[in-house]
């Protein structure tokens, strides 16, 4: 058995280097973390796998919406399944809106001031009345030509149209990184979607997604997940390799555990058991915080590349 090592921690030192020192004392949260990290180096590293991403949570408004974009950018992820809301909260800054830190105020004065909140990030009312109006003025644009539209084409629709350097969703049309978002209409981009097709013959197809994302999964040598959040990106992102025998390699961050049998709180492994991820697979669950795990795992994933 190797011993467990005490942490070495100095000035100036690199986060590779932090990671190292996780991956040498090897147990509990650290040692997790840094498993989770090779892991994540390895799924980018290699050429022939596609990385999936899901995005549950929220992420966007908790500062990670750079992070995503990069990861796009930097061709580290292959594939995106966000939450509604997330998609609807890149939108929502790339209108100009902003998220801001909650001040402790009484709810019911933040609902007096067309306050909303999100746990301590706080949204004004007026950015949403600027996204609901900005978001009309594309349906229209995509509607006039594409009447019957899935879910994936309408998202990479939407990105081309948006002049936003920063948004995840642009930045994965520009590259042709396709986004599913099963539960888009649960999000305030689904209820405008909702109202405008009220007086618009705008059909958005979800089964059609299924199509195009089934192309992928049986294209692809292998497939490495990326899991922040639990739910149903989370189980999305699992299922779409189930008619392969399921993910090669994965991580996953969540703050729900499993006893009370949510998908959400499951660790990876279960998944083995529903072919969802193969056998031979490499996982790593880690409890936590997305917000403050992810990004160290990504930059000590960097610091390497």
């Amino acid at each position: 058995m190797d011993k467990v090592k005490q942490l070495e921690i100095k000035a100036d030192m690199k986060v590779s280097e932090l990671m190292e020192q996780f991956d040498k004392s090897g147990v509990l949260g650290s040692g997790r973390v840094a498993r989770a990290s090779n892991i994540l180096c390895d799924m980018i590293k290699d050429d022939e796998m596609n990385v999936f991403m899901s995005l549950g949570g929220p992420l966007i408004p908790g500062g990670m919406r750079n992070i995503v974009t990069n990861m796009v950018r930097e061709k580290h992820v292959n594939l995106i399944i966000s939450s509604g809301a997330n998609i609807t909260h890149d939108l929502l800054e790339a209108f100009g809106g902003n998220h801001f830190r909650d001040e402790g105020r009484d709810d019911e004065d933040l609902n007096a001031d067309g306050i909303g909140r999100i746990a301590d990030i706080n949204v004004g009312s007026d950015d949403f009345t600027i996204f609901e109006s900005e978001i009309i003025k594309i349906f229209e644009d995509i509607c006039s030509r594409k009447p019957k539209i899935s879910i994936q084409e309408l998202l990479y629709e939407v990105g081309l149209l948006i002049d936003d350097e920063n948004s995840f969703v642009a930045t994965a049309a520009r590259m042709k990184t396709p986004i599913f978002a099963p539960g888009l209409i649960d999000s305030m981009f689904g209820l405008q979607l909702w109202m405008f097709s009220q007086d618009h013959d705008f059909t958005v197809d979800a089964v059609a997604d299924m199509h195009y994302l089934s192309d992928i999964v049986f294209n692809s040598e292998k497939i490495g997940g990326i899991l922040l959040g639990g739910g149903l990106t989370k189980h999305y992102t699992l299922a779409s390799t189930l008619l392969i025998g399921g993910l090669d390699s994965a991580i996953q961050i969540t703050m729900d555990r499993p006893e009370a049998g949510s998908l959400s709180g499951a660790p990876l492994q279960e998944a083995k058991s529903w072919s969802k991820a193969k056998c031979e697979s490499t996982l790593e669950t880690v409890i936590g915080d997305v917000t403050v795990i992810f990004p160290l795992i990504y930059a000590g994933v960097l610091d390497k590349l």
